[in-house]
């Protein structure tokens, strides 16, 4: 019986599926076959993977080269017996590691929510008896009990039905409720397509039903999901990447200068034990020891201003991924369109009209307009749409909300914008009957009664309806004959737009005479047909353009109908490689992914930029698609569904509102308001603070280079170091803390989502940023060193050339500071007011060298001492002369940036 559960159920009729899954289709199993199977199936759960302890997590924080690197600076400096400085430079990496440990505390739970979003309660029968248990206790073969409200407690094929209707949303992507029966569908049927089956997870919606099991826990396709979320692989960010090329290349760089500092003493026959410790300085000086941190609080000082623009990271890198994103994959309902089904046409006594306003909200008017209930045949279609009708607008929490059928409510709303109340037309006209749909009728109709009036109203498809009605309705409330064929034609140019079109008709009935479902139903008067849609958000429109016109890509995958999705792209603006908005843009169908190779589907991918009726396995793959064509992918979703391709993409963003908790701990990003319109904000938060990133790099590297340098030609000349160990950690710490962090508060450059995104696989630091460190860096080799030697030659002391050479660095700097606010733009463009941290920390940084240089306890700290007025002046010089070049630098490379 092993092999069962590999077959296609939605394929089999209700006979075959009982006698494979050997059971009794009216009575169930026994009590002892229910037990054997438990024992041989296991229970109805989905395991979850063992994840890693606090502790481990926690350790984890300390696995990355510059951690490395700032442990090695610490554990050197202690060495040296600079406790104090030892114990910050470990302060910064403890810092660091809770700080990234806390902001991943709430680590991937998918597997639990999964577990847990079985762990529900059902009703079976066995042996004849009805019994309610837990669903972990369902086994194949089980006979289910379906009722509105139910969740579905495994997969189950159903063999019986009464107007079952189902919300399957979270494992499809189907924005509505789907009808059921018990007729096989074709094997090769896609998952939302399936009528027959009902899923774990999904929801009954409305009517009832009975459904045999067949297949629980791991085997479901809620668990084969779980499978796939296991399997997704743990990627790194682009920033990650990075961070770790870049590190990696700079320890071996400064282990290779300092080898080389030892190597070249020793060939000068110095003492081994002075040649250690100046390659010891060395270390120490090019050791970029706030970068960790840095790089910790300028992602999180992003993720503050996310979270300010309704964008909650989970994950610190996830910050500056949106920033390099090339492609958003986008789910359709709810994150691009409103998730309220809008009536937008109408066409009634042989007129056409539009509906402006969009979801709930009654705000709206008829176009072309005129007096309410001058045509008779417009009023009677929307009186037919509010009675025929059980559903209820409500307000909610300041929000107007659907109980009952989406389509349903979107009538009401159309009636309300007309100017029915369907409180006045219920009391007016009070329902006394009604034939709710049937999926084999596909048609509702209520009776109501007033005096001697006995009025049925009828609403459904349309080849239904109209095949139902003898006459129609005419502007003036007259019967006249009925054009089918203008009918029908009407309805194909609402469907062309993606609309849900339904029919309406009316029919006066004699005293006495009561409802009847017959075939055809005749005598009807036709009324009208009503087309709506779930309507793309107006922000998200604008929003999609600005990512466009940014280069980055948006495609629309969704488990809707092809038709629907392509309407809606076409709305939204979605272009592909070959497509300008306005025109028809591709649309691919999981049926077609699914006849594809996967060299196929990379090739076709790029191009497409809509996906309809996917699968979650095809999400997945579409994401994997992207990557090999070389995208940094971020993936949107709410649903169970979505959430392996969450977890696969770059960066994946859940749904708070309409999202599922195994999306949203799938995900790296969760959007408090579902709106595509949040991402762009997000993106443009992404590119800035990349973009700080890049800047307190591009700023601190030449500090860490340049004392590299300094103590490398102090070796190579055999003359004193300019600065020791203990000076260059003061440098490097307070130039830091003071100066380069206040890069983190630097507002967004004009026109940063004009710019194309980074390519994917272009260095954290291009050619024209490492040209700039190093002139910056032999700046300051040459004023550092050279006015060292300076004031040594003219018979300064040891501590006053070096307390020189220390103010060097720092005025160089704090100079250089103001150029690296851009690479483009000068500090006048920017406007110094821009960013008050950055005077804020210039001043600071210079009362801390003030009492660097005349504290006594400092001089006995740092070996500094006291220096005179026109000291200072030299070194301002230093700093402004570097100041002149950079900006002169940056004049003529900016267009290379």
């Amino acid at each position: 019986m092993e092999t069962l559960l590999n077959r296609f159920w939605h394929h089999l009729d209700v006979d075959e599926v009982a006698r494979i899954l050997d059971t009794d289709g009216d009575k169930g199993l026994d009590v002892f076959e229910v037990e054997q199977r438990l024992e041989r199936f296991g229970e109805n759960v989905i395991s979850a993977k063992k994840e890693r302890t606090a502790f481990e997590r926690f350790l984890l924080q300390f696995h990355q080269p510059l951690v490395y690197i700032l442990i090695a600076a610490g554990l050197v400096t202690a060495y040296l017996g600079e406790w104090v400085d030892s114990l910050v430079i470990l302060g910064v990496v403890l810092v660091n590691a809770m700080v990234g440990y806390l902001q991943e505390a709430k680590a991937v739970k998918a597997l639990d929510s999964l577990s847990s979003s079985m762990s529900v309660e059902a009703t079976v029968l066995r042996a004849g008896e009805t019994v309610r248990l837990s669903a972990s206790g369902i086994v194949p073969g089980d006979l289910v009990l379906l009722r509105s409200g139910d969740k579905v407690p495994a997969d189950v094929r159903i063999i019986a039905h009464k107007e079952l209707r189902v919300d399957e949303s979270t494992l499809t992507g189907e924005s509505l409720p789907v009808g059921k029966g018990t007729e096989p569908v074709s094997s090769d049927t896609v998952l939302a397509e399936r009528s027959c089956m009902a899923y774990a997870g999904s929801l009954v919606s409305s009517g009832q039903g009975r459904g045999l099991v067949v297949a629980t826990g791991n085997k479901t396709e809620i668990g084969r999901i779980s499978g796939m979320i296991e399997a997704a692989d743990e990627l790194e960010t682009p920033l990650t990447r990075k961070i770790s090329r870049f590190s990696h290349v700079l320890l071996l760089a400064i282990l290779a200068m300092a080898a080389a500092s030892f190597v070249l003493g020793l060939l000068r026959s110095e003492p081994a034990t002075e040649m250690f410790m100046a390659a010891v300085a060395l270390a120490v000086g090019a050791i970029p020891e706030g970068l960790p941190a840095a790089v910790t609080i300028i992602l999180a000082l992003g993720v503050s201003r996310m979270a300010g623009r309704k964008a909650i990271i989970r994950k610190l890198p996830a910050v500056e991924t949106l920033g390099g994103t090339t492609v958003i994959c986008s789910d359709k309902t709810g994150t691009l369109t409103e998730n309220q089904m809008t009536v937008q046409e109408v066409n009634s006594g042989g007129s056409f009209y539009s509906v402006s306003g969009a979801g709930y909200d009654s705000e709206g008017e008829f176009f072309p307009a005129g007096e309410p209930g001058a045509d008779k045949a417009l009023a009677e279609c929307m009186r037919a749409g509010l009675l025929c009708n059980d559903a209820r607008v409500l307000s909610k929490e300041g929000r107007h909300v659907v109980e009952g059928d989406p389509t349903e409510g979107a009538l009401i709303v159309a009636a309300r914008k007309y100017g029915m109340r369907q409180e006045e037309e219920n009391h007016d006209l009070p329902r006394v009957d009604e034939l709710p749909f049937e999926s084999e009728w596909q048609y509702m109709a209520t009776l109501h009664e007033r005096d001697d009036l006995r009025v049925v109203y009828v609403k459904g498809a349309v080849e239904k309806v109209i095949g139902c009605c003898s006459s129609a309705m005419d502007a003036l409330g007259e019967t006249v004959p009925l054009d089918e064929r203008s009918v029908v034609e009407a309805q194909h140019a609402m469907a062309a737009k993606g609309l849900r079109v339904l029919a309406f008709a009316r029919k006066e009935l004699d005293p006495g005479e009561g409802l009847v479902r017959t075939d055809g139903c005749a005598g009807m008067v036709f009324l009208g047909l009503q087309g709506m849609i779930d309507p793309p958000r107006e922000e998200a429109r604008r929003a999609i353009a600005a990512c466009q016109d940014a280069g980055i890509a948006v495609k629309m995958i969704t488990g809707d109908h092809a038709l629907t999705a392509e309407a809606i792209g076409l709305r939204l603006g979605l272009r592909g490689v070959d497509c300008t908005i306005g025109e028809t843009c591709p649309v691919l169908t999981g049926r077609e992914i699914a006849d594809l190779s996967d060299a196929e589907l990379i090739e076709r991918v790029p191009g497409i930029p809509v996906f309809a009726r996917v699968s979650p396995e095809q999400k997945l793959r579409l994401v994997m698609a992207l990557q090999k064509n070389g995208y940094v992918c971020a993936m949107t979703g709410d649903g169970v569904n979505d959430a392996p391709a969450l977890k696969q993409a770059d960066i994946g963003i859940a749904m708070g509102i309409t999202g599922t908790e195994v999306a949203k701990d799938a995900a790296d990003m969760i959007l408090t308001d579902d709106n595509f319109a949040t991402i762009e904000a997000a993106v443009e938060e992404g590119r800035g603070v990349f973009a700080n990133l890049v800047k307190f790099i591009a700023w601190t590297l030449p500090t860490n280079a340049g004392e590299g340098l300094v103590i490398l030609a102090a070796i190579l000349f055999g003359a004193t170091l300019p600065i020791i160990p203990v000076q260059i950690l003061w440098i490097n710490m307070t130039t830091a803390g003071c100066l380069g962090m206040t890069l983190a508060f630097e507002p967004k450059e004009p026109g940063i989502m004009n710019r194309p995104p980074r390519e994917p696989d272009r260095p954290l630091l291009d050619r024209t940023i490492l040209r700039r460190i190093g002139i910056v860096s032999l700046l300051l080799l040459v004023f550092a060193f050279g006015l060292f030697e300076w004031e040594m030659f003219n018979g300064a002391t040891l501590e006053k050339a070096r307390t020189m050479a220390v103010n060097v660095f720092v005025s160089v700097e704090a100079f250089y500071l103001f150029n690296a606010r851009s690479f483009r733009l000068s500090p006048f463009e920017l406007g110094f007011a821009s960013n008050r941290w950055v005077v804020g920390g210039f001043l600071i940084m210079l009362l801390l060298q003030l009492v660097f240089t005349y504290a006594p306890f400092m001089h006995r700290l740092f070996a500094s001492a006291p220096l005179g007025i026109f000291d200072w002046v030299k070194i301002a010089a230093c700093g402004l002369l570097a100041y002149g070049i950079v900006e002169l630098d940056k004049k003529r490379s900016s267009s290379d940036i």
